[in-house]
């Protein structure tokens, strides 16, 4: 890729950049760093979920090459080559939609990228002006380095043409990116809320089983996901056609030695046949049956959370949550994997990493109301 492509990329990153960064500079809100930390925790969302949506419209080699597109900065620049692709193969995975599919999603992750360079720099230069601890600049830079190493996943799922441990890994590095911002956040909450005087630190935390639990939550919700991102990248997601039965069986004839075989190429196995359907069936009934288990613990740690203080609204919206994607994730069988409901389906598992994460924030670093700790003294 030339100079120049390089040059205007860059470019249009720090343009993807430049209206969260002005909305967060005009606000009202005289605290600007909390506001980018949310601001930058909505796009990683939206990015998360356009991502979904970029793998499940199978975008993701509509632009064969990376950071550009045939070497350009943009779509428009590689018409003639995405044409001439597009009219080789009509059905394949470089079409003119798909390209600036694909290219949206990396340009959004650039912005998001900018912003994260932001809020590390803001941090490191009040850390040394305040000491403050909301600023303490160790998680920013732990995030800078994290969206460095989930940019080359990136780079090597187009690369390695959508390899599926690949995918998958970007997929979790996503959600960790996510859960990172999230905790940065609700800690600028509390750090913004005890110097307000709004809330104290409470001497007594959660009961210990409630700790565990959450904990628990958020180790069985990572799986999930990582089934999941298997199910998807592997085109697994018809493997089972009925529910709760999978093809007429409780117990379906299942490759599970080819299936969750990690290193191989998308639909071979790792010896470079092609991948039985009988594989596809044990990745599918895999993640469906291990929904049970995010189902019992999550709610779980819900119902035990919802009498606790300042948790209680993160304890209803998991239930809500993990209702809406068992739901969906029935509908994607039962209405052959329609697209706007496989979106939601990825998009109901990235809230449910934002309210998982706030529910583990929570119990480790509570706080209460200042009038409810004034009526104890």
């Amino acid at each position: 890729m030339q100079l120049s492509s390089m040059v205007q990329l860059g470019l249009i990153g720090l343009l993807a950049a430049c209206l969260p960064l002005a909305m967060v500079w005009m606000s009202s809100d005289p605290n600007k760093y909390r506001k980018l930390v949310w601001v930058t925790v909505f796009l990683t969302f939206d990015l998360i979920v356009f991502g979904a949506f970029t793998r499940l419209t199978d975008s993701g080699l509509g632009c064969p090459d990376w950071p550009g597109c045939y070497g350009a900065a943009n779509p428009f620049l590689a018409h003639a080559e995405i044409v001439a692709a597009e009219t080789l193969m009509p059905t394949g995975p470089v079409t003119v939609v798909k390209a600036w599919i694909e290219m949206i999603h990396r340009y959004l992750a650039m912005g998001i990228g900018v912003l994260i360079v932001a809020l590390m720099g803001t941090a490191w230069v009040q850390w040394r002006k305040t000491r403050r601890a909301e600023f303490a600049p160790g998680l920013p830079t732990a995030l800078f380095v994290f969206v460095l190493i989930q940019g080359a996943f990136g780079a090597w799922t187009v690369t390695l043409k959508l390899q599926p441990v690949i995918v998958t890994i970007h997929l979790l590095l996503g959600m960790g990116l996510l859960s990172m911002l999230v905790w940065l956040g609700a800690r600028q909450n509390r750090a913004a809320a005890l110097a307000h005087g709004r809330f104290t630190a409470p001497a007594a935390g959660a009961p210990t089983m409630l700790c565990r639990l959450a904990l628990a939550a958020a180790v069985v919700l990572t799986i999930q996901i990582a089934l999941g991102g298997w199910v998807s990248t592997n085109y697994a997601t018809l493997a089972c056609l009925d529910f709760p039965l999978c093809n007429g069986n409780l117990v379906p004839e299942m490759d599970f030695e080819h299936g969750f075989t990690l290193w191989r190429e998308l639909g071979k196995t790792a010896a470079g046949h092609y991948l039985p359907f009988s594989a596809l069936t044990a990745i599918h009934w895999v993640h469906r049956n291990f929904a049970f288990v995010v189902l019992a613990v999550l709610g779980l740690a819900a119902w035990r959370a919802r009498a606790h203080p300042g948790v209680a609204r993160h304890a209803r919206g998991i239930a809500l949550v993990l209702a809406v994607q068992a739901a969906t994730g029935i509908a994607t069988v039962y209405l052959n994997f329609p697209l706007t409901i496989a979106v939601l389906h990825n998009a109901g598992a990235a809230l449910l990493v934002l309210m998982v994460t706030m529910l583990n924030y929570k119990i480790k670093y509570p706080s209460g109301p200042v009038l409810q700790a004034s009526h104890h003294q």
